[in-house]
């Protein structure tokens, strides 16, 4: 029997166990393996490396106990700290808004007894009829009569500069200036014994024929007077009496009497905030109290604004007012008999 010979084959060549052996098994591909170390060498990063970047991943597993907690995001710590303070900011705003409350003046409505407060008053009236010149000028200015006369200036005026001159349109400004100058001021000059009348206004005004003192009442912004009524109680007939027992006589000689408003006006920048009918009311009352229930109250035929100084066709607007006074007592007596009726 012929013994077989084995033969050993080198299978290293076949199968390289290496990324090396494998690249320099094939041909074309051979490199250094000095090459292949250096890139790896490099590939590999150690975990410390990687986490130093914020922006790399960090790849290798982690127990959940090495995480650190998340920071909360600066909008929650904002709302955070918003709402820890906002008992102390409410209680600021509290504090702030009683301060501002004390800073505000009191608004009162009462019997003026103190002198300088009946002055005060006295010049609010006499203030409120040299206001009248203004409303004068305005009802003399746009009334059909005045603009006629106007108009009739600057048709004279177009006539002379413009047809007699051959079109002077520098005589025709000049003269149609000159009209309308001239205009305001007459209508100036007749309204102007308003102011006149507001500087007669004196002490006596509140002063009756037998001596006795009208009731002044006003109200009160802080020290300010910024309303006032003047009220005259007169007895139901004359009453003759001295001494001691002159004022029991004048209080038994109001009964049956009547109530008789004599100025009534309310600063100007305070109009229209329900201070006038609040006055109203108040008059009614002590009236009411003092002359008995079925006492009359109405405004006084010569009051402190009815005098007129413009010729009645120019005085429309003034009597407005007075029919408009008229109805707001009026309403204020309504309500005084209804609310009787109800008690």
């Amino acid at each position: 029997m012929a013994t077989s010979t084995i033969t050993e084959l080198d299978l290293s060549t076949c199968h390289p166990n290496s990324l090396a052996n494998r690249i320099n098994a094939v041909p074309g591909l051979k490199s250094s393996t000095a090459f292949f170390t250096f890139l790896r060498a490099n590939l590999v990063l150690p975990p410390s490396a990687m986490s130093s970047n914020v922006s790399t991943p960090y790849l290798e597993p982690t127990s959940h106990a090495a995480l650190a907690p998340p920071s909360p995001s600066p909008l929650a710590t904002h709302v955070l700290r918003a709402t820890n303070s906002a008992p102390s900011s409410r209680a600021s705003t509290t504090n702030n808004s009683n301060n501002d409350d004390a800073d505000i003046p009191p608004l009162s409505l009462d019997i003026l007894t103190a002198k300088d407060d009946k002055i005060s008053a006295l010049k609010l009236v006499a203030d409120s009829i040299a206001q009248q010149r203004q409303q004068a000028s305005l009802n003399l200015v746009f009334h059909p009569l005045c603009l006629a006369i106007l108009a009739a200036l600057l048709a004279g005026a177009y006539q002379i500069a413009w047809v007699r001159r051959d079109r002077d349109l520098g005589t025709l400004l000049t003269l149609a200036s000159g009209a309308v100058m001239s205009y305001l001021v007459a209508i100036r000059y007749a309204a102007g014994p308003y102011i006149q009348l507001a500087e007669q206004l004196q002490w006596s005004f509140l002063l009756s024929e037998d001596g006795e003192e009208d009731i002044v009442l006003g109200s009160k912004y802080g020290n300010e007077v910024i309303g006032t009524l003047v009220l005259r109680l007169e007895p139901s007939g004359h009453h003759a009496g001295g001494g001691s027992g002159k004022k029991k006589s004048r209080s038994a000689a109001l009964k049956g009497g009547k109530g008789v408003i004599r100025a009534w006006t309310t600063r100007l920048r305070y109009r229209g905030k329900g201070l006038g009918g609040d006055l109203l009311r108040e008059a009614v009352r002590i009236t009411k109290e003092r002359c008995g229930r079925d006492a009359e109250v109405g405004f006084a035929k010569e009051h402190a604004n009815s005098h007129m100084v413009l010729p009645e066709m120019f005085n429309g607007p003034f009597r407005k007012t007075e029919m408009k006074a008229a109805r707001a007592l009026e309403a204020v007596l309504a309500d005084w008999e209804g609310g009787r009726r109800k008690r």
